[in-house]
């Protein structure tokens, strides 16, 4: 009796050693055999062995009596415990109450101000009565069509009413001087960078394990900003970038106009009388900024030619052209890669090309332009009379600056 007892306390710890390596169906094969070997009632004396239900042995047993096959399933098809939105009729609805757009942002739930991952997902869930885990939370909300997505820049804020029609006399001058043969270019200023060792977006091949080094913080360095600001020729689809090291101001910005007509305009253009740009309501080359203005004026008197401005509708600078054909390839031909000089940024601009034809000339400029020049209402007032010829449909959108002689200079002050 003794050797027995000894025998049974050595295959229950036997069982006990294994058990956590097989799988539900791996154990109940092992029962089976093993009690199918005791003949009759093993089936009782290894289920009290083991400590599981004398049914769960017996399965075991009749599966290997009848020749089942291997098959990899642990359990029967359909079998297993239910789903828990089987169990919870209410669990998926209070899930997607909690992730609806139309009411997470209720002020009375937990999860107002908090990162809604699926573990916070579940334990609000929890809390009103739906006890579930997070793995559970991931794959209700994949079933019920929702992911992980990025914040999507859609919302351009309230639209202008005549909107669409100034997008329609954009598109119709642009047809108009280009048909004529007259210049048309897109301006803007890009995103101002910092100069020196700092990390830059993006990734670039680099032998595996062996990234760039570059400075932990990003603080302004004795190199300051580079202020790139870009002309893009809708025509000829080339683009002049001049990188400033000073202030965004109009005067800056329409300098870099005068350096593209200097450099690549004039040439482009010999027989050109009329220069049309197109350009953002706000910024440097704002639609109710004065410098901008004083400052177009003196470009046309210099270069004899007349040039009509008209701005995009406020909240849509994203359809700029200089920003989707000029800029984005910039970004792209620089992207992982620290701007650690000027000189590295100049020669990565004029690197930057197209499989369509887009080609880029850029140039340092040092001048200073300083801030918080004023323009009087009466210099204003002069230069409506003088230069200034504003269209019928939205004259403070579309205007043309005629090259006559200036008189008054810009206050200081």
């Amino acid at each position: 009796m003794g050797q027995l007892v000894v025998e049974e306390d050595r295959f229950a710890a036997m069982l006990a050693e294994v058990r956590p390596h097989l799988d539900e169906r791996a154990w109940r094969l092992l029962l089976g055999a093993q009690a199918r070997s005791l003949g009759r009632g093993g089936i009782s004396r290894v289920a009290g062995l083991a400590g599981v239900h004398p049914d769960t042995v017996g399965r075991g047993a009749r599966e290997l009596e009848a020749g089942v096959e291997p098959d990899g399933r642990v359990r029967a098809k359909g079998a297993g415990r239910p789903l828990a939105q089987q169990l919870d009729r209410e669990l998926v609805p209070a899930l997607v109450s909690l992730v609806d757009p139309e009411t997470r942002g209720d002020p009375e739930s937990a999860l107002r101000w908090t990162t809604k991952s699926t573990q916070s997902l579940a334990e609000e869930l929890a809390s009103a009565g739906h006890p579930v885990s997070a793995d559970t939370v991931g794959r209700l909300l994949k079933a019920e069509g929702y992911s992980l997505q990025a914040n999507a820049k859609t919302v351009e804020g309230r639209q202008h009413p005549d909107r669409d029609g100034q997008f329609r006399l954009v598109n119709e001058l642009v047809a108009e001087f280009q048909a004529a043969g007259q210049p048309v270019i897109s301006c803007d200023a890009k995103k101002k960078e910092l100069v020196g060792n700092y990390k830059n977006g993006g990734r670039e091949w680099q032998p595996k394990g062996q990234p760039q080094r570059v400075d932990v913080h990003d603080f302004k360095g004795e190199l300051g900003r580079a202020v790139p600001y870009g002309v893009y020729d809708l025509t000829a689809s080339t683009g002049w970038v001049s990188v400033g090291t000073d202030a965004d101001t109009a005067a800056f910005a329409v300098e870099s106009i005068r350096r593209w007509w200097e450099r690549i305009g004039r040439a482009a253009y010999p027989q050109a009388t009329r220069l049309l740009v197109t350009a953002d309501s706000g910024g440097s080359n704002g639609a109710r900024l004065r410098l901008w203005k004083v400052e177009l004026a003196r470009l046309a008197e210099q270069t004899g030619l007349q040039i009509s401005v008209s701005h995009l509708p406020p909240g849509t600078s994203k359809w700029n052209k200089v920003e989707h054909r000029l800029f984005s390839h910039i970004s792209m031909n620089w992207r992982g890669r620290p701007l650690t000089s000027h000189e590295v940024i100049i020669n990565t601009i004029a690197a930057t090309t197209t499989r369509t034809g887009l080609r880029v000339q850029a140039a340092l400029d040092t001048s200073t332009y300083p801030k918080g020049i004023r323009i009087s209402d009466k210099q204003m007032k002069d230069l409506e009379k003088r230069s200034i010829r504003r269209h019928t449909f939205h004259g403070e959108w579309n205007y043309t600056l005629l090259p006559t002689p200036e008189h008054d200079t810009p206050d200081t002050t």
